[in-house]
């Protein structure tokens, strides 16, 4: 299955905040509408960063409350890994796995396009091989 498939089942809504975003403003926001991860953008949707409910637990580790009041910029992650629609599930996952993250914001030229968690694919994986036995149980049955 590839990501453009994932994408028109679940939609292509995301969620994005600002980079002078709050710490507390943002964790707000991920609790509210019950994401893990938000996609941060600036002027023209232009995609600087990710920050994920890990980069939140991080911050306040390291700096305790105070690091609610700091902005998303200062604890985002910058080097966003992303997704093309075009890639099957095996390869994202395998991407996923070896980064250790859960979200990859899909581009399509350049533009946001949506985002894929690990949930979404291993969620499709599973759908794959269970239409995979079907397939084969109703051919040794013929």
């Amino acid at each position: 299955m590839l990501v453009s498939q994932i994408l028109k089942d679940k939609g292509d809504l995301v969620f994005t905040a600002s980079p002078d975003e709050t710490m507390a403003a943002a964790a707000a926001l991920l609790h509210s509408r019950r994401v893990g991860a938000m996609v941060i953008v600036q002027e023209q949707d232009q995609v600087v960063g990710i920050l994920s409910e890990r980069d939140i637990v991080k911050a306040v580790a390291e700096q305790g409350a105070a690091a609610l009041t700091q902005r998303v910029s200062q604890w985002m992650t910058k080097d966003v890994l992303f997704a093309q629609p075009d890639e099957p599930v095996h390869v994202l996952l395998e991407r996923m796995t070896d980064r250790r993250v859960r979200h990859l914001p899909v581009v399509v030229g350049g533009k946001l396009a949506g985002i894929v968690s690990i949930g979404d694919l291993v969620k499709s994986k599973i759908a794959e091989t269970e239409a995979e036995a079907e397939n084969l149980k109703a051919y040794i049955s013929a």
